[in-house]
């Protein structure tokens, strides 16, 4: 064994690989990997069930512990942590002193590190998994080994995923058996990356303080969009760790077209409507609020058909989500001439409803079609997500806006019908997703009016007026936030509105519910808001 290389000079481009670490958790592609260093004449050396799933494979492997004198000990709990090993990623090949220090302790440099991490985020993400389990998975020796390799990229290759192999063969086979320094050095970027997300991880599940001193967010970058929000800005769509809910970012992309950013801030907005409506539902939502929206105890096709009827222009190139799987009689329905939608998304598709809305014409090629790979069973969002918006210089933290039981107050005289007590509550748990000020119609469970993000909140309400027409009469109206006085509400009945549901709290409630009185209006209360800005 050739302990050190030549002694001392500048930093080479190409490293020949000769001596290999490799001890991985997760061991796809290990036995092809340990064959093709094999082959190469590399000197392997492992650890554990590593090194014995490559002695199985008939692989010849130098076992760590034969290396530095010592024993693997406490359960496993201490196999790397040596200055033979540390040593041989840590010493710098173009610095004589080192190299002569690593000759005299008889260390070996070691030109390749092959590691996988604990998989801690799994096992912390495990419902109801003890403690001590979750501890177990904190690996130690492996971030040691990964930073030690990635601080010395000079000279050293360190690999953190199975998925990085391939490309690390096809730098072998390109360099003759050698890497270079810019391939060594963009791995060492990535290594340092996957150590800063697992300790990050690590550190928020050890923190029980929900806005912690210090936040760190990782996130997986998923793809890069073809543009941002305008063509002249750059995007990307990062993944948070999956916390096994429904979301647009873990989901599945059966057809269509690349997503967009708009797409994809879209499409979460009508996911995060759906999933917290109770009954099957559909969803249609344009620049982030909905312009339809139903619900039906049973027949989602039924849903469907009243919440695209709710606005059928604005429908068209919308968003639409289900908190259902999609049947073909909802596809067949959908898939048709003066209808389409830039994105579905739903928990799922039955029988032949993906090639129905892939067949027809205009909508095979163009339709993103998304599957989340989690039910949704209406107010199931996770508790303990945080909502983090950029501002300038800074972030705003907070939790989000998940379902809040609410008690519903009359404060009128008239006491809302069984029909109008049903639409007030879809109305209500509509009105936390559409933009301050929000004003929601509905009727028979279907949304027929949005007003959103005017700066008067009497101009929601006429915009929502307007929107409903003629189906304003018999309607109910949700507000966000408070009416600071009663000319809101007296703009809706008169456009034929019934009952109202708003946060009350306002030093003119008095006027305003007497002004119902005075209409025959049912008026509700809550007792808190749902701005969205």
């Amino acid at each position: 064994m050739s302990v050190t290389p030549a002694a001392g000079g500048p930093i080479a481009d190409l490293v020949p690989v000769r001596r290999a670490l490799l001890t991985v958790f997760d061991k796809t592609g290990l036995v092809d990997l340990g064959r093709d260093l094999a082959a190469r004449g590399v000197e392997i050396l492992s650890t554990g069930g590593t090194a014995k799933a490559l002695r199985d494979a008939g692989i010849p492997v130098v076992d760590v512990s034969d290396v530095t004198g010592f024993p693997e000990v406490f359960d496993g709990r201490v196999k790397t942590l040596h200055p033979k090993i540390h040593g041989g990623l840590l010493f710098r090949r173009e610095v004589p002193a080192h190299v002569a220090g690593a000759e005299a302790l008889g260390i070996g440099a070691i030109d390749l590190l092959v590691v996988n991490l604990y998989p801690f985020e799994k096992a912390a993400a495990t419902p109801g998994a003890p403690e001590v389990d979750v501890i177990e998975m904190i690996d130690i020796g492996g971030p040691a080994m990964v930073r030690a390799a990635s601080k010395n990229f000079a000279s050293v290759t360190v690999v953190t995923s199975a998925s990085d192999v391939p490309a690390l063969l096809a730098e072998l086979d390109a360099r003759g058996g050698a890497t270079s320094l810019a391939y060594r050095r963009d791995m060492a970027g990535r290594a340092f990356m996957r150590t800063a997300a697992y300790d990050a991880a690590i550190a928020t599940w050890m923190n029980r303080d929900p806005f912690p001193a210090r936040l760190t967010l990782t996130a997986e970058r998923a793809e890069v969009l073809r543009y941002g929000e305008n063509p002249h800005q750059h995007g990307a769509l990062y993944r948070l760790p999956d916390t096994g809910e429904a979301s647009v970012a873990h989901a599945k992309q059966h057809s269509g077209k690349e997503l967009s950013y708009n797409n994809i801030l879209d499409a979460s907005a009508a996911l995060d409507v759906a999933r917290f409506l109770m009954y099957p539902c559909a969803v249609v939502i344009k620049h982030k609020n909905p312009c339809g929206a139903a619900t039906h105890p049973t027949d989602l096709l039924d849903a469907f058909r009243r919440a695209h009827a709710g606005d059928p222009l604005s429908a068209f190139g919308g968003i639409v989500a289900f908190n259902r799987p999609v049947t073909e009689a909802v596809a067949e329905a959908m898939a048709t001439a003066d209808k389409f939608f830039e994105v579905v998304i739903a928990p799922g598709y039955e029988g032949r409803a993906i090639d129905i809305l892939t067949s027809r014409t205009k909508w095979g090629k163009n339709v993103r079609i998304l599957e989340t790979h989690a039910a949704m069973e209406g107010r199931e969002p996770v508790r303990g997500i945080l909502d983090v918006r950029t501002v300038s210089g800074g972030l705003l933290v907070q939790d989000r806006d998940a379902s809040i039981e609410t008690e519903f107050k009359v404060v009128t005289r008239r006491e809302p019908t069984k029909d109008e007590w049903r639409d007030l509550r879809f109305a209500w748990e509509l009105c936390r997703h559409v933009t301050s000020n929000a004003i929601c119609f509905a009727k028979d469970s279907t949304l027929i009016g949005c007003g959103a993000g005017q700066m008067s909140r009497v101009d929601s309400v006429m915009i929502a007026a307007r929107k409903a027409g003629e189906k304003a009469k018999g309607a109910v109206m949700a507000s966000d936030a408070f009416f600071p006085f009663a000319d809101g509400i007296l703009a809706a009945a008169d456009a034929g509105v019934t009952a109202v549901v708003h946060p009350g709290g306002s030093i003119r409630d008095a006027e305003v519910i007497a002004a119902c009185d005075a209409r025959g209006l049912s008026l509700v209360t809550t007792g808190f808001r749902h701005f969205r800005h």
